[in-house]
């Protein structure tokens, strides 16, 4: 009479065989685990990335309000207090579209420019570019907020997302570039005439509020852009 010791392979294997080599219920959890880890890893990523969205698009709101104050301020130049002006309790504006004189006890008053021949080139210029810096802004909004990833505005693909969210990056990028070279440009010329020997006390001015608000503005919306960028 033969004997079988050994597991030929023909029929079904001892326990002590399957259970040494393969258990398809250890296979299916660890399968089932490695699974639930990519899952939470996309769905934290996508939260990542959702939050930077959203950070971007509230700095980039905020940029927003700060190039039209720029834009609309008449505090560009401000008269210069210096020597025996010292004295003097008026106070004058220049602007983009105005200028304003204030005396002592009397409100502020302002009076439109009758022409654009009125401004000096570094003003002329502003006008044309903060125009422009807003509407790059309201632009760059639009566009980021259209290819969020938690709106469904556009085609759901990763690609096209990314194609438009980078788009809205550079477009605030560019309107940064629009705001910080007016504002730059009549800081310059500002400074460069206050130190002028050839021009008299009344005709030097100092740096106004809407230039140091321009300023921060353009970095608020280079810190979107880089951040819709760079997300």
């Amino acid at each position: 009479m033969a004997s079988y010791t050994a597991y030929s392979g023909y029929t079904k294997p001892p326990m002590s065989y399957a259970g040494s080599y393969y258990d398809p219920n250890l296979q299916k959890h660890y399968q089932d685990s490695v699974y639930e880890e990519k899952k939470k890893a996309e769905k934290r990523k996508r939260r990542n990335e959702v939050c930077c969205e959203i950070v971007a698009l509230v700095i980039g709101f905020l940029g927003l309000i700060g190039v039209a104050a720029v834009t609309g301020l008449p505090m560009w130049k401000v008269t210069a207090f210096i020597e025996e002006n010292i004295i003097v309790m008026e106070t004058r504006w220049e602007g983009l579209w105005m200028n304003c004189y204030r005396q002592a006890n009397i409100r502020m008053q302002c009076k439109v420019y009758d022409s654009l021949l009125y401004l000096p080139p570094d003003l002329q210029a502003a006008r044309g570019l903060m125009c422009c810096a807003v509407a790059l802004t309201c632009f760059a909004l639009v566009v980021s907020a259209v290819g969020m990833k938690c709106t469904k505005m556009v085609d759901h693909r990763a690609r096209t997302k990314h194609i438009v969210l980078v788009t809205g990056g550079c477009l605030f990028l560019m309107a940064c570039v629009t705001t910080l070279i007016p504002v730059s440009w009549t800081g310059h010329v500002i400074i460069q005439d206050f130190y002028n020997p050839l021009l008299i006390d009344a005709q030097r001015r100092e740096l106004g509020e809407a230039l140091y608000i321009g300023w921060m503005t353009s970095g608020l919306l280079f810190a979107a852009g880089v951040i819709l960028l760079c997300r």
